[in-house]
């Protein structure tokens, strides 16, 4: 079996550009929904928040189930891997490869069934978190997995990732709320892996390729129990693997094994989830601490309180928030003095009183350890939303680091027992200092997940060497303390290749009998979580040892950054600009729901344009046009992205550049000389009141590039401004009014 897989790999690797237009449109002819198999679209999809970067050998947007199927069936008749992919914000590498990529998110989103009385729920898997609890607020219910990427995770994406959220200490992770799934599986079957009962192989009269798969499980879990109980972590949060562990000959929910699994066993076609009530009372206690230690330290005395999350910043991050628009004054707000770390602590109770009591008892707690230690309480629910979204952005805060060290994912996600959390904590420190960097911690305190980040060049060998030699040092620490090396975002390309190491060779064994008995040809997101590829191969990385960023001559001044191509850079494909129910960011996507009209698309085309990645003269082409057109430079993203990416001023940059290869079309050369052209509708009116009256006019404007709904612009005979200055003369203060072409006609 073995063989036949690795051979199955090799001929894929080696599709030609011909080869996979020839594929491209194969998969057009089969399917009703969009395929993008052009260069810019296929370099769009190559990376998502991770440090890799892979060329799919194509991107699908499948417009329904039977679109899934007729690719599952391609994909097993031309031996052509397919790769699931929801928000695309992975930070390991599980949604880079080279496959077909399926994208859900574009039409696979809609709730298909909500019981309110047994409080759970039936989605397709593109539907976004944030989306389907905006939904469920009315029901009084919500799906309490709450990652910090809600804005743009897809249930589809958290089901594979088996995600966690800030509140798992009391809700659990996904494969706790995950009540089952109906998998596509690769013989074009559909089967819902749901809760069974022991007596379910005796009772199945059917021996389909469901019983196949369970009986297989069962077999299984019997040969590897005692590795299990010599090598599993014990800690609340272990993501990494397949949920071995789980399988019960008592019972268990089958749809377990396929929380977790990252698109390497099934597809998915719906999810039932368990939902919660929304809490009725909610507050939030916010400590500060002179030192990291100490923080670290009355964790654990904090969870004995039972709160529903106990989250941390440390002040590295506060700095650099500082520093970003959107939460400079949301630190100035909530965070007292200079601290060194800062926990904030929720409780939930129907009762008010009870939770108020709680809160005494944890300022208590902290004023004991030390009387330096500053303590706030918050009951607003607006106030506490506020402190929250600065932990959530806690990530993208760190990333907006300029230049080309920048903190890096691949022990993040370490998660020990509160016990060892400050020893740990400590000995990482100097893990980072032996190799001359240092880590930027925040996030899971409660559940012993920091995700820390070295700072490092991933542009330099030896920093991607520091990579690999701090990773092996960092998890034999974790083995050590029984703890787990992914407790939150997975394994993708960082981490699967550690699973022998964490687990043993029989486990691992085991993971690979899992991943052959449901994906018989390996087809299914290959290299992840079993027969890994190596997490410090540099020619999966997004900045390769040849990669080299064009310096070119600029319109505008990018020295802030470097220069324009740095500025490009700060882009870490966080996917912020994909949220759909909050803030403005980013217009364009929230009508089209595709990469290319997105900040991220955009910004990763220019990127890979500057770096010559894409075909000669890309930077100024017909296709980055298209790429750049729909973006309305209203500057959302400079306020909202955590980055700061600025698209306006980008395709401003763009453009100089384009026009002077390109010449301008009549509507933008309309609109550039719209203050001379003002003044001549202003001695018109008669004759444009008399032409928006005349059918004709709309085919006019609309061959000047305009909506044929629009009537032309009737100039007012006195300025709207003078209008306002007129009727007020006797203002006691004086007004600056900026005067545009617009307001003064």
């Amino acid at each position: 079996m073995a063989l036949y897989v690795k051979e199955t790999i090799l001929s894929i690797m080696k599709f030609n550009d011909q080869q996979i237009e020839k594929v491209g449109k194969e998969v057009q002819g089969l399917i009703k929904g969009k395929v993008l198999f052009d260069p810019f679209s296929r370099g769009r999809y190559s990376t998502d928040s991770s440090l890799y970067q892979i060329k799919p050998i194509g991107a699908v947007l499948p417009k329904d189930h039977n679109d899934v199927l007729k690719l599952m069936e391609y994909s097993q008749k031309n031996s052509i891997p397919l790769l699931a992919r929801g928000g695309g914000s992975s930070q390991c590498g599980q949604t880079v490869s080279e496959a077909i990529v399926l994208d859900y998110s574009k039409h696979q989103n809609q709730v298909l069934e909500l019981n309110v009385e047994e409080k759970y729920v039936w989605v397709q898997p593109g539907i976004v978190l944030d989306s389907l609890n905006s939904y469920l607020k009315q029901f009084g219910l919500w799906f309490p997995v709450d990652v910090s990427t809600s804005s743009r995770a897809t249930i589809g994406g958290m089901t594979g990732n088996n995600s966690c959220g800030s509140r798992s200490l009391y809700y659990g992770n996904m494969v706790n709320n995950v009540l089952a799934v109906e998998a596509i599986l690769d013989d074009g079957t559909i089967h819902t892996f749901e809760d069974i009962n022991k007596n379910y192989l005796e009772a199945k009269n059917d021996q389909n390729r469901q019983y196949e798969i369970i009986k297989k499980f069962l077999d299984l879990r019997e040969n590897v129990k005692d590795d299990i109980s010599q090598f599993w972590p014990q800690t609340q949060r272990r993501v990494g693997g397949y949920n071995i562990d789980l399988i019960n000959p008592d019972g268990f929910n089958t749809s377990n094994i396929l929380v977790g699994s990252e698109g390497t066993l099934s597809l998915f076609n719906k999810i039932k989830l368990k939902l919660s009530p929304i809490p009725k009372q909610k507050v939030l206690g916010v400590c500060y601490f002179e030192s990291f230690a100490q923080a670290m330290e009355l964790t654990k005395e904090m969870v004995k309180l039972k709160p529903t999350t106990v989250e941390l910043l440390d002040h590295n991050l506060i700095d650099l928030a500082k520093q970003i628009p959107i939460y400079a004054e949301s630190i100035k707000k909530y965070i007292l003095g200079n601290p060194e770390a800062v926990l904030m602590v929720e409780f939930i109770d129907d009762d008010l009183d009870l939770a108020r009591s709680k809160l005494k008892d944890l300022e208590s707690l902290v004023r004991a350890q030390n009387t330096n230690n500053n303590y706030k309480s918050y009951e607003d629910l607006s106030d506490q939303k506020e402190i929250f979204e600065i932990r959530k952005a806690g990530l993208n805060i760190l990333m907006s680091l300029k230049g080309d060290k920048k903190p890096v994912a691949f022990i993040e996600d370490c998660a020990v027992t509160l016990d060892h959390l400050a020893d740990y904590t400590s000995r990482l420190k100097d893990v980072f200092a032996k190799y001359n960097t240092s880590g930027m911690f925040y996030a899971h305190a409660s559940v012993g997940t920091l995700h820390v980040r070295p700072v490092l060049n991933m542009k330099s060998d030896q920093d991607i060497k520091n990579m690999k030699a701090i990773a092996d040092e960092a998890f034999d620490m974790v083995k050590e303390y029984r703890g787990s090396h992914s407790g939150e975002h997975g394994d993708g390309i960082v981490r699967s290749e550690f699973h022998e190491k964490m687990f043993g060779k029989k486990i691992l064994n085991a993971f690979e009998e899992i991943k052959d008995t449901f994906d018989k040809k390996n087809l299914l997101n290959p290299h992840k979580i079993v027969r890994a590829y190596k997490s410090d191969d540099r020619s999966l990385m997004r900045y390769k040892s040849d990669y080299k960023a064009e310096n070119i001559s600029t319109h505008h001044d990018w020295s802030d950054w470097g220069q324009f191509s740095d500025a490009v850079e700060m882009c870490n494909n966080n996917g912020a600009c994909r949220k759909l129910d909050s803030g403005v960011m980013c217009p364009s996507y929230r009508v089209t729901k595709e990469e290319k009209d997105l900040v991220r698309g955009r910004a990763n085309t220019l990127r890979l344009a500057l770096s010559n990645q894409l075909p000669k003269g890309s930077f100024v082409s017909k296709s980055m046009y298209e790429t750049m057109e729909l973006c309305v430079s209203c500057k959302a993203c400079q306020r909202e992205c955590p980055m700061s990416v600025d698209m306006a001023k980008m395709k401003s940059e763009f453009l100089s550049h384009y026009y002077k290869k390109f010449s301008m079309s009549i509507k933008d050369k309309v609109i550039s000389n719209m203050p001379k052209l003002i003044w001549l509708l202003k001695i018109s009116n008669p004759i444009v009141n008399f032409l928006n009256k005349v059918p004709i006019i709309n085919k006019i404007i609309e061959w000047f590039g305009f909506s044929s709904k629009r009537s032309l612009p009737v100039v007012e005979n006195q300025s709207p401004l003078r209008e306002i200055y007129n009727s007020q003369p006797n203002l006691e203060k004086k007004v600056i009014l900026f005067a545009d072409t617009f307001n003064i006609n």
